[in-house]
């Protein structure tokens, strides 16, 4: 184990921009390697990424492992795991985050597997055991209502997808410099029977929850999936996004990618509209780090009530179109 150094982060670029998810793993990351006195190190996918290495620099990372192809210009998952795993062989990292975006999850497993090593899916805090230097990663089980911490005991590096939002961004240190080690990509050993094709975005999908600043979330107490609909008025009339708890998703009343809470995304918009929402935990793991939120609920004893920075006892379906109205 001692041949196993520094702590790795991937810094995820798609479609040719690099996710936030980049700064929120350095935040945790650097935490980590200050914990064990390593180095925190970057690691940049794809084809014309490098260009991102400054900014990861500036962001802490003392490190950038740069793999810069036109074979990687489109995401391939065995094409990046392979890949991945062949610098983990050669580089030996002790400690690596992924973020748990649709990329990072699956890329986290395979990379997982071409490396014999272990991996902990969809974390939400990560630290350093004082005792044995290893990684206690905690997620929640049991459709949210435990906390498992997991570790790898055996294998290395110990590897970690990690939920985005979970952690603030670092911050920026402007003109903070570091190492670039290029790693040469091999197409006759990174193959796949897979082929990229095209790519299609989807249409009509509205401001996502991790981007916008206004959300406007949704719960049992809509009592019929059409209040969905003023919640998207409201929503649209502020400039964001519409969000639920677990269980009109459970419902079908609208799609899991909506989801907010422990078994759903992890939210820190700077306005939070819980309406129809009781608050239990689950849900609350996902949005306390609203900079304001907003209750609007018929029960007074609903526990969102009492978490609410402001709180409107009164019928959703009467609050909210006199909000409408008096927005104009």
């Amino acid at each position: 184990m001692k041949d196993w150094k520094n702590v790795w982060i991937l810094a995820e670029v798609n479609h040719g921009r690099l996710s936030p998810t980049a700064y929120e793993l350095l935040n945790a990351g650097r935490k980590l390697a200050d914990d064990l006195g390593e180095k925190l190190c970057a690691v940049l996918l794809g084809s014309g990424v490098k260009t991102w290495a400054q900014d990861l620099f500036e962001h802490g990372a003392d490190v950038v492992y740069v793999c810069d192809a036109a074979p990687l210009a489109q995401y391939v998952d065995d094409v990046y795991a392979k890949t991945l795993a062949a610098m983990i062989a050669q580089y030996k990292p002790n400690k690596f985050l992924l973020p748990a975006t649709n990329l990072g999850r699956s890329l986290s497993a395979k990379t997982a597997i071409f490396a014999g090593t272990g991996l902990t899916a969809d974390a939400t805090e990560v630290v350093i055991h004082k005792e044995d230097g290893q990684l206690h990663a905690t997620r929640p089980t049991f459709g949210g209502n435990l906390m498992a911490t997991i570790t790898c005991a055996r294998t290395r590096p110990e590897m970690c997808s990690l939920r985005p939002m979970a952690y603030a961004k670092a911050a920026r240190v402007s003109g903070r410099t570091g190492e670039v080690v290029e790693f040469p990509f091999d197409a006759a050993k990174y193959t796949s029977l897979a082929q990229f094709i095209r790519f299609i975005k989807s249409q009509g999908e509205g401001l996502d929850l991790s981007e916008a600043e206004v959300i406007v979330a949704g719960g049992r107490g809509l009592g019929k999936p059409e209040g969905f609909a003023l919640l998207e008025k409201l929503a649209q009339r502020l400039g964001g996004a519409v969000g639920a708890s677990r269980a009109p998703v459970d419902s079908g009343w609208i799609e899991y990618r909506r989801q907010i809470g422990l078994t759903g995304r992890t939210v820190k918009p700077k306005l939070y509209i819980a309406c129809g929402i009781s608050g239990q935990i689950q849900h609350m793991a996902g949005c306390s780090g609203a900079d304001v939120l907003v209750a609007i609920n018929k029960d007074p004893q609903a526990p969102i009530m009492k978490m609410a920075h402001y709180a409107l006892e009164g019928d959703l379906y009467e609050v909210i179109p006199a909000m409408l109205e008096q927005l104009g």
